[in-house]
C-alpha cells in the first residue's frame, strides 16, 4: 500500500517492496518547459547534479523527459542517504567548471541518439513548442552560461516543484534534501499546429506511425494494449509485413492520454504496411474488437499491476499524479477501475482516438483515401516588405520577402512564412546565416552569400529578434558555406569556324582596297581602307571568340 508523508519539505510516496530499495527524487520540469534558445537546458542540468557521483558501486541514474526530471537510485540505505543528499546538494550548487566537458558529452549522447516516430509526430501535432520541443535538437547547448543554469534551477529545481518516493521498509535515517524555494508548476497548456483532425504528412519510408490524444481512463489504455495485439497479428504473424509493431501510452499532466502507435516498413512495402495499419485503425473506429481480446488486455494489465505493487515500481508513476495535482491511486483502485473497463468503453475511447488521430505515413505514401487530410506544410500568405532576390539557379523564381511583421519565402508553387509574433527561436551563426522557426514548427532558412543583398537582409531581420529567441550556433566549416555558382566558363573556341573567320575578314578586307582604290582619290582611299581595317579587325576579334 502506498502512503503519503513529506520529507523536508518535499511530499513523499512510500511503499514496501520485493528486492532492493530503491529511491527516486522528481521534479515537474522536463523539454515541454524549454524555450527553444534554452532547449537542453534541463539535461544539462540533470547531468551536472550527477556528475559528483563518478564511478559508483550502486545503480544510479538521472532522466529528462517530457513533463518530468527524475534522479533514481537502488541500494542500500547508506547509499541511498548518500545519493539523495548528493543530488540535492549538487543542484544547490551546480559544478560549473564542468560546464564545458558536460556539453561536449551532451552532444555526443544526442549524436548517437537513435530516431523515434514520437519526434514527429509531436513536432506536427504541437509545433515548435511545448510538447513539439523534443523533436529539436539540443540546439541551445551552445549559448547557456552559468546564470541561465542557476536562473533555472530557482524556478524549476525547487522543493515546492518536487516530489520524492521510496520503496523499501521505510524512510532511512540521515535525509538532507534541502532545496531552493519557489512553487508548484504545472505542466504547458498542449498547443496545436493542426487545423483540423485526422491527419496525415509524410515522414521516414521505413516507418508507420499515429498517435492520438484522448481522456485520461482506463479504457484508453486499454485501447493501447488492443491496437497492439491488432497490429502485430496483422502486419506481423498474418502478412509477414513487419518486424516490429508497438502501441502503448502516457498520461500527460493536462488530464489527456496520448496512444502511439507504429510499424516499419521495407520501401518496396511501404503502401501494404500503411494500409494495413489504416484497416487496424477502423476497427478501432468502428468498435470492432473482440471482447476476448480486450478482456485478454485487461487482464494482461491487472497482472502487471499488481507485479508492479509487489517491485514498487507503481511509485513513479503516482508521484508524477501528485506533482500533475492528481490523486495517488492505491492498486486495488486501480484494479477494480480495469475490470469495469467493457468493450463498449473501448469502443469509444477508439472513436475519440481515430477523430484525434495524426498518421505520419512512410516516404512519400499519401492518406487522404482513408479520410486525412495533409498537414499544412506551406503558410497561408507572405509578409509585406522588401524583396530580396535568391542568387540560386535551382530556385530562379524565389524570393524572400522581409518586413516589420517577419520574413516570407515566396516561390512558384508555395510560400513560408514565420511572424515575429509567432516566433520560436532564430539560428544564429557567426558567418552570417539565420533559420526563422515559428511556432507551428515552419522555418525559413536565410543563407547571407546565397540572396543578393544577403549582408543588409540579415541586418534587417536581426532588428526584429529579441535576444532570448536567438539561439547561438557554433561556426561552421568554411566548406560547408554555400556560395553562388561560379558563371559558366566560355565554350572552347572552335578553329575551323576561326579559320572560316579569318579568310571571310581577309578577303573583305581585300574587296574594299580594291572598291576603294578605284573608286576615292587615293588619299581618301588610305583613309577609308585604314578604317575598314580597323572595323574588320574588330569583327573578327568578336566573331573569333
Amino acid at each position: 500500500m502506498i502512503t503519503e508523508r513529506e520529507i523536508g519539505g518535499i511530499p513523499a510516496l512510500l511503499a514496501p517492496a520485493t528486492g532492493p530499495m530503491h529511491a527516486g527524487l522528481v521534479f515537474r520540469v522536463g523539454h515541454a518547459d524549454e524555450p527553444l534558445a534554452k532547449r537542453g537546458i534541463t539535461h544539462l542540468i540533470e547531468h551536472l547534479a550527477l556528475f559528483s557521483f563518478g564511478v559508483a558501486d550502486y545503480h544510479y541514474n538521472g532522466a529528462t523527459g517530457v513533463e518530468y526530471t527524475y534522479f533514481h537510485m537502488q541500494g542500500a540505505e547508506a547509499d541511498i542517504v548518500t545519493f539523495l543528499n548528493g543530488v540535492c546538494a549538487g543542484l544547490r550548487e551546480l559544478p560549473m567548471s564542468r560546464l564545458p566537458v558536460e556539453k561536449e558529452i551532451l552532444r555526443t549522447e544526442e549524436n548517437g541518439r537513435g530516431e523515434s516516430p514520437a519526434g514527429p509526430l509531436g513536432l506536427w501535432r504541437h509545433g515548435a513548442r511545448d510538447y513539439g520541443m523534443p523533436a529539436f535538437p539540443e540546439w541551445g547547448l551552445t549559448g547557456l552560461t552559468p546564470d541561465d543554469l542557476r536562473d533555472w534551477v530557482a524556478r524549476w529545481f525547487t522543493a515546492e516543484n518536487a516530489a520524492l518516493w521510496i520503496a523499501g521498509p521505510g524512510v532511512p535515517d540521515g535525509l538532507d534534501l534541502r532545496l531552493p524555494h519557489g512553487e508548484r508548476r504545472p505542466a504547458p497548456a498542449p498547443s496545436n499546429a493542426l487545423p483540423c483532425r485526422p491527419a496525415y504528412f509524410a515522414g521516414p519510408e521505413n516507418v508507420v506511425a499515429w498517435n492520438a490524444a484522448v481522456p485520461r481512463q482506463p479504457a484508453a489504455a486499454v485501447l493501447a494494449g488492443v491496437l497492439e495485439r491488432a497490429l502485430f497479428r496483422s502486419l506481423r504473424q498474418e502478412s509477414g509485413l513487419s518486424y516490429t509493431v508497438q502501441a502503448d501510452f502516457e498520461s500527460r499532466g493536462d488530464g489527456a492520454m496520448v496512444i502511439t502507435a507504429a510499424a516499419d516498413a521495407l520501401p518496396e512495402k511501404q503502401e501494404a504496411v500503411l494500409r494495413g495499419f489504416v484497416e487496424v485503425l477502423e476497427v478501432a473506429r468502428d468498435g470492432g474488437f473482440a471482447p476476448a481480446e480486450i478482456t485478454a488486455v485487461v487482464n494482461q494489465r491487472c497482472e502487471d499491476l499488481a507485479r508492479a505493487e509487489e517491485a514498487g515500481a507503481r511509485l513513479p508513476a503516482q508521484v508524477f499524479n501528485l506533482l500533475a495535482g492528481r490523486r495517488v491511486r492505491q492498486l486495488d483502485e486501480a484494479l477494480a477501475e480495469l475490470r469495469e473497463v467493457t468493450p463498449a468503453d473501448v469502443a469509444v475511447a477508439g472513436r475519440l482516438a481515430v477523430a484525434d488521430g495524426l498518421l505520419m505515413t512512410p516516404g512519400r505514401t499519401t492518406a487522404e483515401w482513408a479520410g486525412y487530410t495533409a498537414a499544412p506544410e506551406c503558410s497561408t500568405e507572405a509578409v509585406t516588405g522588401a524583396e530580396y532576390r535568391l542568387l540560386d539557379p535551382e530556385r530562379p523564381g524565389d524570393r524572400l520577402i522581409a518586413g516589420t511583421h517577419g520574413i516570407s519565402l515566396v516561390g512558384d508553387a508555395s510560400t513560408v512564412t514565420v511572424r515575429y509574433d509567432g516566433l520560436a527561436g532564430v539560428l544564429s551563426w557567426p558567418d552570417g546565416a539565420r533559420r526563422f522557426i515559428g511556432h507551428d514548427g515552419i522555418q525559413v532558412h536565410v543563407e547571407p552569400t546565397l540572396v543578393d543583398g544577403g549582408p543588409a537582409l540579415v541586418a534587417a531581420l536581426d532588428t526584429g529578434v529579441r535576444p532570448e529567441q536567438r539561439v547561438t550556433m557554433a561556426a561552421r566549416d568554411p566548406a560547408r558555406i554555400p556560395h553562388p555558382p561560379a558563371p559558366p566558363a566560355p565554350p572552347p573556341r572552335d578553329p575551323r569556324r576561326t579559320e572560316r573567320i579569318w579568310r571571310l575578314s581577309f578577303a573583305a578586307v581585300g574587296l574594299i582596297g580594291l572598291v576603294t582604290l578605284r573608286l576615292l582619290a587615293p588619299p581618301v582611299a588610305a583613309a577609308f581602307f585604314a578604317i575598314a581595317l580597323i572595323v574588320v579587325f574588330a569583327v573578327y576579334r568578336i566573331l573569333g571568340r
